[in-house]
């Protein structure tokens, strides 16, 4: 699928496209109230009618399923829509009515009150009302009613009202096709036009305080951390700065060390601040200078030694920084791998500019902080997050060329993105304390010390309350005296360093790294580090003529990659594979045994092309019922996660719940070694919840599903709720990384099997479908078939 939609006209439209992004579709050219009496916005037009009327193609019945039409996809009501000789007909006979609203405030207030039975501001199926709400149609200047029936139609409404209203709008024509568009469409367009850019964030002069606001830790002062090796970046936030506190803005910039220790990011834990990322030099807008506004707010990257036209004038200039996407509406910070995930959406979008940019803040952050944070925060700056730069510059250095842009610099900002990782690599990654000489193989193990300070203030309380009370302290007095390190405590330092693991691996929290995530080899880090190796030995070999320089000035080639790489692989065969369960499994090196705790990590080697064609054909044929669900891959085995009490909750990286990350790589990993059958498979489960929780439930996207429930998977029953699910009329971000997987989803999809998301068919009705019609080889030509060459002669959805 694409972003681009046929348009569908009614009369009088002003040749209106009805998706069109809101800053179109209810900007002032569409404005009921600022339109002449003649304009065609708002003029009616009379036929006569001799024909009953037709639906559009999509349209939802009021029990919320989609009508099934034929092959013309139109549907003749008879009894709705009497034929009557010479009657008036105000409403088009092809394409799509459009509705006239002349009160947004009293429409929304009829419409929830009628219809938001339980007064969330949202329309889903567990509303009571009655399902249906007659509007005005335009081209009878709102005299003829028609009936807007459904969840999904009414939810859209609810959205659409809520965003004009947003805009300021008390009046408004809108097109039904907005309303009853097909939801697959429907999402897409959305998070390829709206989603993307409400996730979108950059640093620049009047938005610093905003940015750099801490919702974690209260303080006096809302700062700014800056490298100490960046001259124009301090010199740009001192200036920043003055003027904030010109302002009363209480603002303060921090310049940091040049080296960078536990001891110094735990003395500024109660000074939490912003820590500066890449920056571009950019043309200062005067007010009345509209070439050089349309040069700022419309190019991607501005190149800053490019003359200026007239020499005789020297432009004045400011800094602003790259853009980047966060995972959701609530975040202001760059995180780690997300970032990775929200890539694949934004390269399918062709939104590289988004993706250039969160390569280049990790270039930087990999030379400033000297490792790709969790996320651009103070009391991160020892901890990193699961490493993907590698294969993230290539698929953007890959678009860039495919874009036309030019070679060299898209070479040069390649060579600067491997060389990064190469430090990364060396430098963090295999070295203490996160390598294990004996096995070779790397583990999460961050530095730090104290008490992480990110966490809920009540957070560790139950864990130290009985160390304060052998002490004869209060909690507080106890926190403050093992931050400062005037009390030892061996087993909470074991502790903390683990929670600390556990959160720069990614998956806070899981049972499957509670009290050991320091200590394992984990198949999903050396899965990655295996990628890095290949990644950086290949691109040396293709790309720089097999020889590359090293920030040290070294040199390095292809073989020694490649060398490190056949060593990782064979490592993670005598270690890490399991022939008796056909896994891949955890190593602790205390215990020196497999954890046995079954997770989707294990297909991370198929990602990265570190498991043989055996252990990948074991895997699918004997361990992938283990994790398959309604949904897609469940996160762990319910038989690893254990039982669940009050004492022992759910958490969130553990069974029933299915994350983005998982199902995106192993869908990626079974293409790869030939299952992609499989892989179909898998998307359209995952792909299926995402939609159907779409449509039952006003438009929602979440962080995570609970993928073994058919009815209402965005709830979850676990830690930090479920991001995505809070929002009051309409969700203008969804979530990064699972709006990124619905995107790379579709691209793995058959015609037919997007048109079954449609109308959202159950997987296992679809499943059985698509073997009837396999077996039909006319039908299944006829239909779509597999719907991508490459794919012939595979048994697919």
């Amino acid at each position: 699928m694409t972003a681009k939609h046929s348009r569908n006209l009614s009369m009088g439209s002003d040749d209106m496209d009805p998706f069109s992004t809101p800053e179109v579709y209810y900007g002032a050219k569409t404005d009921p109230s600022k339109q002449f009496r003649n304009s065609k916005v708002i003029r009616g037009r009379t036929f006569s009618g001799t024909l009953p009327r037709i639906t559009p193609a999509w349209n939802f019945s009021a029990d919320d399923s989609i009508m099934e039409k034929d092959s013309s996809h139109r549907e003749f009501h008879k009894s709705d829509y009497p034929i009557k000789r010479r009657s008036s007909e105000d409403d088009m006979a092809y394409g799509s009515r459009r509705f006239l609203i002349s009160d947004i405030d009293g429409t929304l207030e009829t419409l929830l009150k009628n219809e938001d039975t339980d007064q969330n501001h949202q329309i889903t199926i567990e509303d009571t009302g009655p399902k249906v709400l007659k509007l005005g149609t335009a081209n009878s200047n709102g005299y003829n009613q028609y009936a807007i029936r459904g969840t999904y139609m009414l939810s859209n409404l609810l959205q659409e009202l809520t965003i004009a209203k947003r805009m300021g709008r008390n009046q408004m024509i809108l097109d039904e096709a907005r309303l009853n568009e097909n939801p697959v469409r429907r999402l897409k367009r959305l998070i390829s036009t709206q989603f993307w850019n409400n996730l979108t964030r950059r640093v620049s002069e009047d938005n610093i305080m905003e940015m750099a606001h801490d919702t974690k830790i209260p303080a006096e002062y809302t700062r700014v951390y800056v490298p100490p090796n960046c001259p124009d970046q301090i010199e740009f936030f001192r200036k920043v700065e003055k003027d904030a506190q010109k302002k009363g803005q209480k603002l303060k910039i921090e310049i940091l060390p040049h080296v960078i220790t536990p001891e110094y990011v735990k003395s500024i834990n109660d000074k939490p601040g912003l820590l500066a990322l890449a920056m571009e030099e950019v043309p200062v807008v005067d007010d009345d200078d509209s070439n050089n506004a349309s040069m700022l707010f419309n190019s991607k990257f501005i190149d800053v030694n490019e003359k200026h036209k007239n020499a005789s004038k020297k432009p004045k200039t400011t800094l602003r920084g790259l853009p980047y996407v966060v995972p959701g509406g609530r975040f202001n910070e760059l995180y780690g791998w997300d970032s990775y995930m929200i890539s694949l959406g934004c390269l399918i979008d062709n939104r590289v500019d988004l993706a250039q940019g969160m390569v280049e803040h990790f270039i930087f952050q990999i030379n400033h902080y000297g490792k790709i944070l969790n996320a651009n925060r103070s009391y991160y700056l020892c901890r990193s997050q699961p490493p993907f730069l590698t294969d993230m510059a290539i698929k953007v250095y890959n678009k860039l060329l495919e874009n036309g842009d030019n070679p060299g610099a898209a070479k040069e900002f390649l060579e600067r993105a491997m060389v990064a990782a190469i430090k990364e690599y060396k430098t963090v990654w295999t070295c203490e304390p996160r390598i294990d000489v004996t096995t070779g193989l790397s583990c999460y193990h961050p530095d730090g010390l104290g008490i992480p300070p990110e966490t809920e203030s009540t957070h560790f309380d139950a864990l130290l309350s009985p160390y304060a009370e052998k002490r004869g302290v209060s909690l507080t007095e106890f926190q403050k005296l093992y931050n400062d390190q005037k009390i030892s405590e061996p087993e909470l330092d074991e502790y903390f360093t683990n929670d600390r693991a556990v959160r720069e691996s990614g998956h806070d929290t899981s049972y499957r790294l509670d009290g050991c995530a320091a200590s394992l080899c984990t198949v999903d880090l050396n899965s990655l580090l295996y990628k890095y190796e290949v990644d950086i030995a290949e691109t040396i070999r293709d790309k720089f003529d097999d020889h590359i320089i090293n920030e040290l000035g070294e040199g390095e080639t292809s073989a020694v990659w490649l060398s490190r790489a056949a060593r990782r692989k064979d490592a993670m065969s005598k270690y890490l594979w399991n022939e008796e369960h056909a896994l891949f499994y955890d190593y602790n090196i205390k215990t020196h045994k497999q954890t046995k705790y079954e997770s989707a990590t294990a297909f991370w080697p198929l990602w990265s092309g570190a498991a043989t064609e055996y252990q990948a054909d074991c895997l699918v044929k004997k361990s992938l019922s283990k994790f398959e669900e309604l949904g897609g891959l469940v996160a762990g085995t319910e038989k690893s996660r254990g039982v669940i009490s009050l004492d022992r909750p759910n958490r969130q990286w553990d069974y029933p719940y299915g994350w983005a990350p998982q199902q995106i790589l192993a869908w990626v990993g079974l293409a790869k070694y030939g299952f992609g059958d499989v892989a179909r498979r898998l998307v359209y489960r995952w792909l299926y919840i995402m939609t159907k929780s779409f449509v039952d439930y006003n438009g929602i996207v979440v962080e995570k599903y609970d993928v073994t429930k058919p009815t209402d998977p965005h709830r979850v029953d676990a830690e930090y709720g479920n991001q995505g699910a809070d929002f009051k009329g309409v969700a203008t971000e969804g979530f990064g990384w699972v709006n990124a997987s619905f995107e790379l989803g579709l691209e793995f999809l058959s015609t037919r099997a997007i048109r079954a998301l449609g109308t959202i068919t159950p997987p296992d009705v679809f499943f059985a479908s698509s073997k009837k019609t396999q077996n039909n080889p006319v039908v299944h030509a006829v239909e779509g078939g597999i719907g991508r060459p490459q794919d012939q002669g595979i048994v697919s959805v």
